[in-house]
């Protein structure tokens, strides 16, 4: 085992080069493509055995990708934003081959306007596609989330492509000390990828995606998904599990933060689960009893562990780094549906927050939380709130002075 300085994006990287992939199809986005750099580099160098090809966009890539993967390879690919969106198509089309890849999204807002910051819209728009997805908030989880969703995708009861998610920036381009564990133990845990379900033989051809004429054989084949996609709570469990017997790191489902005695519960996702977490520090110097819920896997969501976990609350407050435009917070909207046949459920507020990598200052958490326990004392529950600062608001005030625009 070393210890070395890495990006989030090398983090990837290293996850992938552990996992032994034999072929990966990439295509150039800023700010993933410093994985795809780096394992270029180790397919040209001979450190990595396999096939290491770039492709003409996302949508060829992951279709590339899904192909490999169903002749029995063990294949990895990363996107990011826009690219996501283009390569679309393809998500639901390879999580119907049931074919076990991994895919790292680097969070990056949507255009228009443009940016290069993160936030979550763009992972969550794949929500509903069969990928399963494991957001993370540090590079360390990074490395080990990559590796573990190889086990994951390729047991034979999920067997599901997974979707590792991390913020662009905020963790791509951010170095922490990570843990590289040693790669012969790597290989206890997840040892060469042998399929019995999809995979090349002359002698045995097998079809993927064809046409099922009749809504019975369709919802038969998108009822299997969802259950194997159920299925992953609790094979994730038993990964988790021996993950930590190996490497002394743990990975629940979700992960709680001061939760024990906790009268309120922050949930976040992603880094910014990291400024939530210091704020909870904060509120409990005063003597608020206040507690951060992370979620980790979003797709399977964790329902009967996030219902145990927010009953008997006085208040929760959902922070959203993404806005279903017209509706608002997409996280809420799911944690609230959760919730609504519950006895002894909290009161639920959302709130969305740090949208194209906007800042989440101390000020708004302690907004957050004073909205909550004031909507725990009278039951007045206020819609979605979009925060911003002071500050911020003089400052976007002035560009649009400035562009001879009226304030609005």
């Amino acid at each position: 085992m070393a210890r070395e300085l890495l990006t989030g994006n090398a983090a990837a990287a290293w996850g992938v080069r552990l996992a032994d992939v034999d072929y990966v199809p990439a295509f150039p986005i800023t700010p993933q493509t410093e994985i795809i750099e780096t394992l270029s580099g180790w397919y040209s160098d001979g450190t990595m055995k396999g096939k290491f090809v770039t492709m003409d966009s996302e949508h060829s890539m992951l279709t590339a990708a899904g192909a490999a993967s169903a002749t029995g390879a063990r294949v990895f690919t990363a996107t990011s934003s826009q690219g996501l969106l283009y390569a679309f198509e393809v998500l639901y089309s390879v999580a119907g081959w049931r074919v076990p890849l991994v895919m790292v999204n680097v969070s990056r807002a949507l255009s228009s306007p443009i940016t290069l910051e993160p936030d979550h819209n763009d992972i969550l728009s794949a929500r509903d596609c069969g990928f399963l997805q494991i957001h993370t908030e540090t590079c360390q989880e990074v490395l080990d989330s990559v590796i573990m969703s190889y086990k994951l995708a390729e047991d034979r009861r999920v067997l599901l492509p997974v979707l590792v998610n991390l913020d662009g920036y905020y963790l791509s381009f951010t170095r922490e000390p990570v843990e590289i564990p040693d790669a012969d133990k790597v290989k206890d845990f997840l040892p060469q990828y042998k399929p019995d379900h999809a995979s090349f033989h002359a002698s045995g051809p097998m079809a993927q995606g064809l046409a099922v004429l009749g809504g019975y054989i369709y919802s038969y084949f998108k009822y299997q998904m969802h259950l194997a996609s159920l299925n992953a709570l609790s094979v994730h469990e038993e990964i988790a599990e021996e993950f930590y017997n190996l490497f002394g790191r743990k990975y629940g489902v979700v992960e709680e933060y001061k939760l024990d005695d906790a009268e309120y519960v922050l949930i976040m996702s992603n880094t910014f689960a990291t400024k939530g977490k210091a704020a909870v520090e904060k509120f409990r110097e005063i003597g608020c009893k206040v507690g951060l819920l992370r979620l980790r896997v979003v797709r399977p969501l964790p329902t009967k562990k996030i219902q145990d976990i927010l009953k008997n609350r006085k208040g929760t407050a959902v922070i959203d780094q993404n806005i279903s435009i017209g509706y608002g917070g997409i996280f809420y909207s799911e944690i609230a549906a959760l919730m609504c046949n519950e006895a002894n459920k909290p009161v639920i507020l959302s709130f969305i927050c740090g949208l194209g990598g906007k800042d989440i200052s101390m000020k708004e958490f302690q907004k957050i939380l004073d909205d909550t326990i004031n909507a725990s004392l009278t039951g007045n529950i206020p819609g979605t709130q979009l925060l911003y600062t002071d500050v911020e608001w003089a400052k976007m005030k002035h560009l649009l002075d400035v562009a001879g625009k009226p304030v609005i």
